[in-house]
């Protein structure tokens, strides 16, 4: 079999883009992260626990999150109204790569 040549090659078609198109936004992955971490958070945690996140752009990412099928939404029919998110089985196979970030960035923090 012959080398595989980087000119021939395409990053589109790979594994590693299609899982960076899922991750890849300011803060999908603290999203992720903080829903690995507590389990099932309310959308008014999700804002504290990240800080400088707008309504609008936390909205906008739970939303994308969870057309990707990564997060589930749950609405409660409650005045005031309460809804909570939490990672889809889908999004629970991202743990391990999670977890390493995490063990990676302990082990090389500067």
């Amino acid at each position: 079999m012959g080398e595989r040549c980087i000119s021939k090659e395409c990053l589109d078609t790979t594994g590693f883009s299609y899982t960076l198109s899922l991750i890849n936004g300011k803060y999908k992955m603290t999203i992720l992260y903080a829903l690995m971490e507590f389990g099932v958070v309310r959308f008014n945690e999700m804002k504290r626990y990240i800080g400088n996140i707008s309504y609008k752009t936390l909205s906008v990412t739970l939303k994308e999150l969870e057309a990707d099928m990564l997060i589930h939404r749950e609405e409660y029919p409650q005045i005031p109204p309460k809804v909570e998110y939490s990672l889809t089985e889908r999004g629970k196979s991202l743990i391990p790569i999670l977890d390493g970030m995490c063990e990676w960035g302990e082990n090389n923090r500067l």
